[in-house]
């Protein structure tokens, strides 16, 4: 008996668990593309399954709904897979632990993965129904959104019929989503020069943050883990000469990082001023995050003596200063509509490699020319210390759709089935709408979802009644015919 055996609606919950007992994270999508394939065949549903493991699943109207506008509906099968340090899951072999807490479902250690998974869950429960009165449905189902849209970038969608889409990539009930912004990924490196260096390896700790989205939570101001690094190695080589022979913060570019590990060597004689220095530079951080990230901490080993490879003190100094100078967090807010963020970018990924300091960024915005000028800036500050860069995943903004009969479908029923109107909003967030939009003649497009909290965190849930009542109102729709 499973875990959501006995919630409701059932199906929806049955196949979500399903998803969560197969290892999907970004870049890992092989056994969920083909438990796809499977049950498509099982069904007896036209499916293709690409180069790239992305899935089509089409299935024929039911009688009475031949003539009614093909609907299709849309989401990604991989998840941003992250654990806590002393989980002791492989996300790339096992599956979760869910498990359920009033009326939130959430992951033991690590990710739930409800973005993106509660989208094909409802898409499976859609299809495996024989009782759902519904037009012909084209489901969607990419690849590797949370790394880039890649899967989007290379889909063939020539084969649909339908241009009024339902995107299941969004995580706050009774909002529907009509625009976004656009982004694309930067990856920085500088190459640091290195030396044997006989002295005490200190292990150095930013940690118990709280992450979060870039798209959705950059707005909240929480601390970075590697741009707070940053700032304590800066402070740290103003004084001591420091080396650096370990460095790793963060798991996807996409989200913000909440802790970061680097391995100094320092001087014997230096290594109680440098452990005060932390503590000092500890107490600054957490009186400035005392609101917004009220568990951050930093922390140091007493470390151990020998000889280690590191960077220079030269480098190591020219390696903080370049940290402390790459952006990073909002950058500006939208003139339009209060509240959004309009453009911005995350340091996600730090780590120190075969001599080179590498940094993985993503950045975002609403205004095409803002976000080319932002990536010229970042790239810059990279290149003036020395560094290179690579630029990719480069993707457009989903436009406004002043006209849209699918919107104005969805409002009704909404307005019908609850007594208000739902909020039409725009996001921060980069959706895969704007490349599909590409690819489909004429898109009419809405995205919406469940309610979720703390996505791509070990802290993410996905709420039980939300779920349900999103299930009642996406059958709602199906049903409803535009022509009576």
């Amino acid at each position: 008996m499973g875990v959501l055996s006995n919630l409701e609606p059932q199906n929806v919950f049955h196949f979500f668990e399903e998803i969560t007992k197969i290892p999907h994270g970004s870049g890992n999508v092989g056994q969920i593309s083909d438990y796809l394939v499977k049950f498509a065949r099982d069904r007896g549903l036209y499916c293709i399954q690409d180069e790239l493991k992305n899935i089509i699943i089409i299935k024929e109207a039911v009688p009475g709904y031949e003539d009614e506008p093909t609907v299709i509906l849309q989401g990604h099968m991989d998840m941003v897979a992250v654990k806590k340090p002393d989980c002791d899951i492989d996300m790339a072999k096992e599956g979760l632990r869910i498990a359920v807490r009033g009326d939130e479902i959430y992951a033991q250690g690590t990710s739930l993965g409800g973005d993106d998974g509660i989208a094909v869950a409802y898409a499976l429960a859609l299809l495996d129904s024989d009782t759902i009165k519904h037009p012909r449905l084209e489901v969607i189902v990419t690849v590797d959104e949370e790394v880039g849209m890649d899967g989007a970038r290379g889909i063939d969608l020539s084969m649909l019929t339908g241009n009024r889409m339902v995107n299941l990539d969004s995580e706050d009930e009774g909002i529907f989503l009509t625009s976004c912004a656009g982004g694309a990924r930067v990856k920085g490196k500088l190459p640091l020069s290195e030396a044997q260096r006989q002295g005490v390896a200190v292990e150095v700790t930013v940690g118990g943050l709280l992450g979060g989205h870039s798209g959705g939570e950059i707005h909240k101001e929480r601390g970075n883990s590697n741009c707070l690094m940053g700032r304590l190695l800066y402070r740290l080589a103003e004084t001591f000469d420091i080396g650096i022979s370990g460095l790793q913060g963060g798991l996807a570019d996409n989200a913000i990082p909440r802790e970061t590990k680097a391995v100094l060597v320092v001087e014997e004689r230096d290594k109680e001023a440098i452990l005060d220095m932390v503590k000092t530079v500890e107490g600054e951080i957490r009186a400035e995050l005392s609101s917004k990230d009220p568990g951050a901490f930093l922390a140091a080993g007493e470390g151990r003596p020998g000889s280690s490879l590191c960077t220079t003190a030269e480098d190591t100094a020219k390696a903080a200063a370049w940290l402390i100078a790459l952006p990073n967090g909002v950058q500006a807010m939208s003139a339009d509509m209060h509240g959004l963020v309009e453009t911005s970018l995350n340091l996600g990924i730090l780590s120190y490699e075969d001599g080179c300091l590498l940094a993985d960024f993503s950045v975002r915005s609403s205004v095409e020319s803002a976000k080319r000028s932002l990536i010229d800036r970042l790239c810059a500050v990279i290149g003036l210390a020395g560094g290179s860069f690579l630029v990719s995943g480069d993707y457009p903004g989903w436009k406004y759709r002043k006209d849209s009969p699918l919107r104005e479908k969805m409002t009704a029923l909404y307005e019908k089935m609850y007594g208000k109107a739902p909020k039409v909003e725009a996001i921060h967030a980069g959706l895969e709408c704007g490349i599909l939009g590409s690819k489909i003649a004429d898109l009419d497009c809405v995205s919406m979802g469940p309610d979720m909290k703390d996505i791509h965190t070990t802290e993410e849930t996905l709420s039980i009644s939300s779920t349900g009542r999103v299930w009642e109102f996406l059958v709602r729709l199906l049903e409803e015919k535009d022509r009576p």
